[in-house]
């Protein structure tokens, strides 16, 4: 009797072709199925019934999940596994994977200090006006010397600590917040640990490199951005949701601070089905925004879709993943730990 192949969904992905999903994925004798989902729905449509799922941008959630029947492993383009209910997904004994943050930890840290180098050297500014026949330096009036400026970090991970090493090069002061750091931690590094609230009071340039959890969802809200410098400049290069993007604008639009270099908008396009660019940031002229682009190189794409492809076979083949999300609780859930 003919045995059927497992199968592997790759519910949403924006590469030019599956090639390299392809060659490993076909190679070790599985079935491949490339979609482009935007809802549950599609995932559920589409996925019902594989043996592992690949997702970049679509969303795994409760209701996807207890739709699988037989599904071992939900494998993430990348570090963050937010689009991924990982609860729901241990509930029902599926291994949740990601790609460790080294995959892109140089992409990220160059992007970010590139966006505060384009926000804070009027860069935009000065390129409108010289096309259209301004030659003056007072155009991008005013602008600061970075050496002695203070760079702020929330979060102080290994893409933070690249920013730090970068920064530091610039001869600015960094100090930063994490609760997962130990001040000496982040003393090692050449960086100060601070609280919160002096983070957002003592940033000339906020960083935001946090993971989106419920926690970090909406932090950055018009509370925090009014306790900014007015001369203050926000890079966000992690998640948009952590930002509060009306509260931005109005941040932006009225003055509270001066600029803001965003790698992500709050609705994240990538998600969204015919999306059309009607957030007001866009309207602005002191902010820079781009597609979701910080982790991009050639070498780097090549990396996670490599890494994420090799995983689940991994998994499907009985052997252990590298980056294991949920393994602790899957195992905590399988052996309970006896009562006292």
């Amino acid at each position: 009797m003919h045995k059927q192949k497992k199968t592997v969904v790759i519910a949403d992905y924006d590469f030019d072709n599956l090639d390299i999903e392809q060659a490993i994925i076909e190679g070790a004798g599985f079935e491949l199925v490339g979609a482009h989902c935007k809802s549950e729905d599609d995932v559920i449509d589409i996925a019902r019934h594989a043996d592992a799922i690949i997702t970049q941008y679509a969303t795994i959630g409760a209701k996807a999940i207890k739709a699988f029947t037989r599904c071992q492993v939900i494998a993430r383009y990348g570090t963050g596994v937010d689009v991924v209910d990982v609860d729901a997904a241990t509930r029902h004994a599926i291994l949740v994977t990601n790609v460790p943050n080294n995959w892109c930890e140089n992409e990220v840290a160059d992007h970010a200090m590139t966006l505060l180098l384009t926000v804070a050297r009027k860069i935009r500014a000065y390129d409108h006006a010289t096309r259209a026949g301004i030659w003056r330096w007072q155009t991008g009036q005013p602008i600061y010397r970075f050496q002695g400026r203070t760079l702020g970090l929330l979060s102080f991970g290994a893409i933070a600590q690249a920013i730090a090493m970068r920064a530091a090069g610039f001869g600015m002061r960094v100090i930063a917040c994490d609760p997962y750091k130990t001040p000496d931690d982040i003393e090692k590094y050449g960086a100060t640990s601070v609280a919160f609230d002096e983070l957002i009071e003592q940033a000339d340039y906020l960083m935001i490199q946090a993971p989106l959890t419920k926690q970090t969802r909406d932090l950055i809200n018009e509370a925090q951005l009014r306790k900014m410098k007015p001369s203050a400049i926000l890079i966000n290069t992690a998640r948009g949701p952590i930002v509060n993007d009306r509260a931005l604008y109005r941040a932006l639009k009225e003055g509270w601070i001066a600029g803001a270099g965003l790698d992500d908008i709050e609705e994240e396009p990538a998600k969204v089905r015919n999306w059309k660019p009607t957030n007001p940031l866009f309207s602005l002229e002191n902010v820079i925004i781009t597609p979701h682009a910080a982790y991009y190189s050639e070498e780097s794409i090549h990396t996670v879709r490599d890494f994420a492809a090799q995983e689940v076979v991994r998994v499907l083949t009985g052997k252990p993943a590298l980056s294991p999300v949920n393994a602790d609780q899957l195992a905590n859930a399988a052996h309970p730990a006896p009562s006292a």
